[in-house]
């Protein structure tokens, strides 16, 4: 049941009439059961999963809570560390192993038995078992105490708008609101509904439509320069707009219901240096992995060879999180290489603000992502190889390319207005915050492009499969 698609209007509308004549307890009990039936409409079968991850870390947090013996408590951190990753090993990651394995083997001159496991993978397992794990981690750590109602906590874990591709929310920030009577105010209903039309803009106007156009770029028998870059600058937004459109309406269904969810993306294509980057992009991840992975590894408090080691280390595994695939492993490098050399670059040196300087870092660092995202899409090591071979050629624009470009912008630009006053003004609601007649114009054209230009397939999110 996808957010762009008619199933789920029907689904949220009715929950939602339901939710606000309920009071408080009731309410979270409509939405478990409404989330478990959300996402049992994927598979049935992942229920038992999602079911089994609760159960672990709500007792988890509840025995580690208890106990003052210090190896207890790690014994059952310990547990639930291991059983969550193992199930999302088993997953995501079984098939790759076996596939090395056997390459492995072939060239240490063994034939293997060509098999693979028959495996699906469940929607959402990487974004609830992050959550649930930095629930046990946080309650270890005695940063919070632990949710003591069984049905509190699954509702944390299964909340829809945010299950299958997050933010990957704390329970130190998603829990209280679920524990705590809600409001659902004018306001929030506004501001809600504004986040679901951006968000579905970004999705249907611009990631659906740019979605053929890259699967045409990257799926080319021969490559050129020009058309090489116009799929990696199309990507660049199919992506982003996928993702953060994925988000903002996650943001929005959840403040209908009361409930304010965080902000996952802050204009990540105006960052000036890799770490700006990822304070930008995928926010509940990166810090994620910064809390849970980068600081407890040593941060930047050992030196700098210690410093660099941890941000190649943590960049490694945030490549690993994202797919069972050597782009993804060589993703990830490249990410942490990125951070180190501006780390080495920046060490003694003073920020240069001047406006002309920092457009010019901007644009330098959105090429330096483009790069990424080429490792990023790419089907295999071959196909990068042969991609970046095709920018050591003689450089040619075909008329492809051209129609590229142009269809880039005729569906993007509007998400460049509104960015720009976003950081212009270092306000995400600016949007809403407009004068009468500008925000009419903007409401206006988004409308109009949905209507004239959206998608009306309902294409999956490209983040679903992480």
């Amino acid at each position: 049941m996808l957010f762009n698609s008619m199933s789920f209007l029907v689904f949220f509308l009715a929950v939602w009439g339901i939710y606000l004549r309920l009071p408080h307890r009731k309410q979270n009990v409509l939405l478990l059961l409404a989330s478990y039936f959300f996402y049992g409409c994927w598979d049935y079968r992942f229920l038992g999963l999602i079911a089994f991850s609760t159960i672990l870390d709500y007792g988890a947090g509840l025995r580690i809570a208890a106990s003052e013996n210090i190896r207890v408590r790690r014994g059952y951190l310990w547990i639930s560390v291991v059983l969550n990753l193992g199930i999302l090993g088993y997953f995501k990651y079984s098939n790759f192993f076996i596939e090395n394995a056997e390459v492995l083997l072939q060239l240490l001159g063994i034939t293997p038995h060509h098999w693979r496991l028959d495996i699906i993978l469940p929607v959402g397992i990487s974004f609830y078992t992050f959550q649930t794990m930095s629930y046990t981690i946080d309650v270890y750590r005695r940063q919070m105490s632990p949710c003591r109602s069984l049905i509190d906590f699954a509702t944390y874990v299964a909340f829809f708008p945010q299950l299958v591709a997050g933010p990957i929310e704390r329970a130190s920030r998603l829990l209280p609101q679920i524990q705590h009577t809600r409001t659902v105010t004018w306001a929030a209903v506004q501001s809600g509904f504004w986040l679901i039309m951006w968000g579905l803009f970004k999705k249907a106007v611009i990631a659906d439509n740019l979605a053929g156009l890259v699967d045409q770029g990257f799926n080319a028998g021969h490559y050129q320069a020009g058309s090489v870059l116009m799929s990696v600058y199309a990507f660049a937004f199919q992506i982003y707009c996928d993702f953060s459109g994925y988000s903002d309406m996650a943001r929005g269904l959840a403040r209908w219901l009361g409930i304010e969810l965080m902000v996952n993306f802050n204009n990540p294509y105006f960052a000036v240096n890799p770490s700006d980057f990822w304070r930008r992009w995928h926010i509940s991840l990166s810090t994620w992995l910064r809390d849970y992975l980068y600081i407890p590894l040593g941060g930047n408090r050992k030196g700098p060879v210690r410093t660099y080691v941890n941000l190649s280390l943590t960049m490694l595994l945030g490549g690993i999180w994202h797919g069972a695939a050597w782009t993804f492993v060589i993703w990830g490098v490249y990410q942490g290489g990125l951070l180190m050399v501006h780390r080495a670059w920046s060490y003694g040196r003073k920020e240069t603000s001047t406006e002309r300087w920092t457009w010019l870092r901007r644009i330098l660092m959105f090429h330096a992502v483009c790069m990424g995202w080429l490792l990023f899409r790419a089907q295999s090591l071959g196909q990068v190889g042969s991609m970046f071979a095709a920018f050591w050629r003689a450089p040619t624009w075909d008329l492809w390319a051209a129609n590229s470009a142009l269809a880039i912008f005729l569906v993007s630009w509007p998400l460049w207005v509104v960015q720009y006053l976003q950081e212009r003004t270092k306000n995400l609601d600016v949007p809403a915050q407009l004068s009468l007649f500008p925000r009419t114009a903007l409401y206006a054209t988004v409308t109009i492009m949905l209507l004239v230009m959206g998608n009306a397939g309902g294409k999956a999110f490209i983040y679903f499969q992480f």
